[in-house]
């Protein structure tokens, strides 16, 4: 699949990718490097992205309802009021990641790195 010009696959390099507003619903981006892309309100609901790098990647307002996101790297990302809801994040780093105004009711948060995360206003309650 090609979105905004970027090819869409397991282990692709998508490392600073201008994908804002991409529709990537169900997307297997599994092992990807999204390392400082730009998915900025991006559909991303029920995508696979165990193992994906996507350190210092914006995802404000990314919609990652169901995501798999399990093993994968958000240190320092912007999740900033993304929506999380029964996202699958175990054993994720979210170290130093802005998690402000997230929902993240239902998330799998087991084995999570939140070490210095920004949890202001964010949902945690299921």
């Amino acid at each position: 699949m090609i979105v905004n010009g970027y090819e869409i696959k397991p282990g692709a390099d998508l490392s600073y990718a201008n994908l804002s507003y991409a529709d990537l619903w169900n997307a297997n981006l599994s092992n990807a490097n999204l390392n400082g892309a730009n998915l900025e309100g991006a559909y991303l609901s029920y995508a696979d992205l165990q193992g994906a790098n996507l350190k210092d990647a914006d995802l404000r307002y990314a919609k990652l309802w169901g995501a798999n996101l399990g093993g994968a790297n958000l240190k320092d990302s912007n999740l900033k009021d993304a929506n999380l809801k029964d996202a699958n994040l175990e054993n994720a780093n979210l170290e130093d990641a802005n998690l402000e105004g997230a929902y993240l009711i239902f998330a799998n948060l087991s084995g999570t790195d939140l070490r210095c995360a920004n949890l202001e206003g964010a949902s945690l309650w299921c």
